[in-house]
């Protein structure tokens, strides 16, 4: 393997990139901005840059994507993304412009004061769009309900006792009503239009989710079947987490998924004060709502329901240990703390967050055994 020489960051954003080296034991220098177009990139590694093997070649995740990313390792150097909310700030530093932050990369680089995120691979990636797209239809379902019930609040219309919200019944009242004044009645129509829009939407998305669960490489799959063992996570919620998170296996201890989710506590101590806050949310915000969504199904009773039962035919008998296990310890704990004076909100968190070490252990078996068969299925061809 060829000696690393350069250190390279870069500064991209939609229309332009700005450059900056290390020199591997010299100085750092800008070397400007160039167009962020593809041919441009080839042209700067090719001519300006050197050997790409001998570069090292780094740039902050954002809006941009992965698209860099693949471009680099095409060309032949080390590429990797680096988390921007992990990046050392100076305090007294006022003073940002793209060629400043590209010689801070490149310099940082050098020393090894990043730290890269995971990179999903082109299948994963459209994967996980997918789910973000169903997740972003959940949300402006949410927006449109809410508007056409305020809408319906201040005219003073609320629906009869005993309806419940979004009911066939809830649906037919709201449809059925006719505003006295053609601007009202407009506005409704177009807010009932919006709300039916948005389940067609749903529904779409979720047949389509199914596909691509079907039609996805077992090792996603696989991770997907075993984690709708745990109780409060079916299909969408399993695909939503190994959509975000990957491979569970990368995770040496299920405490970095903890902090990868941003569920664990905040600190700060000096000296003989120890002083801890409230969870950080400095991880993965999709992949902490369906965690914590899922941790309100464990205030109940341990029980295996007829669904639940069903979920987990056919998985590793240690799976479903796990998922039991997982019950009767997360409700004990539940109201353990509620015992104690918790706030509800406060108590579900902190199951969410022992929640991801039974998931962390799930998915790193299900990774592990499907591994094994492989590499049995592989021994008995050959």
């Amino acid at each position: 393997m060829k000696k690393i020489s350069r250190f390279v960051g870069l500064d991209v954003h939609a229309d332009t990139i700005a450059v900056a080296v290390a020199e591997a034991d010299g100085e750092v220098r800008s070397l400007g901005v160039i167009p962020n177009r593809p041919e441009c990139v080839q042209r700067l590694v090719k001519k300006k840059l050197g050997a790409p093997e001998s570069l090292k070649v780094c740039y902050e995740a954002g809006p941009c994507g992965y698209e860099l990313y693949w471009q680099m390792i095409a060309l032949g150097a080390q590429c990797e993304v680096v988390a921007p909310t992990l990046i050392p700030v100076k305090a007294g530093d006022r003073v940002k412009t793209d060629r400043r932050d590209a010689t801070k990369l490149a310099r940082l680089y050098r020393a090894g004061e990043l730290t890269a995120v995971w990179v999903p691979g082109p299948e994963h990636e459209a994967f996980r769009d997918l789910v973000r797209a169903r997740e972003a239809a959940k949300k402006d379902q949410l927006r449109a309900r809410h508007r056409l019930l305020k809408f319906l609040l201040r005219k003073g219309l609320r629906p009869p006792d005993g309806v419940r919200s979004w009911t066939l019944r809830h649906e037919q009242w709201f449809k059925g009503l006719r505003m006295p004044k053609a601007a009202e009645e407009a506005v409704r129509l177009d807010y009932v239009g919006e709300v039916d829009h948005s389940v067609f939407r749903i529904e779409r998305l979720e047949k389509d989710l199914d596909a691509a669960i079907a039609a996805a490489p077992p090792r996603i799959r696989v991770v997907v079947d075993a984690l709708q063992a745990l109780r409060g996570i079916k299909r969408i919620s399993a695909a939503s987490i190994v959509a975000e998170t990957g491979p569970l296996s990368r995770f040496k201890h299920p405490k970095q998924l903890m902090g990868y989710t941003g569920i664990a506590s905040a600190e700060n101590s000096s000296g003989p004060r120890t002083r801890r806050g409230g969870i950080t949310k400095t991880g993965n915000a999709h992949l902490r709502r369906i965690v914590v969504e899922a941790a309100w199904s464990y205030r109940h009773c341990p029980n295996q329901s007829k669904e639940l039962r069903k979920r987990q035919e056919g998985l590793a008998p240690e799976i479903i240990e796990i998922a039991t296990k997982a019950q009767h310890r997360l409700y004990k704990r539940f109201h353990r703390l509620m015992a104690r004076g918790k706030v509800k909100q406060q108590v579900v968190t902190a199951i969410g967050r022992e929640l991801e070490g039974f998931i962390w252990d799930i998915g790193c078996r299900a990774e592990a055994s499907l591994a094994q068969n492989t590499k049995s299925a592989s021994r008995a061809a050959a």
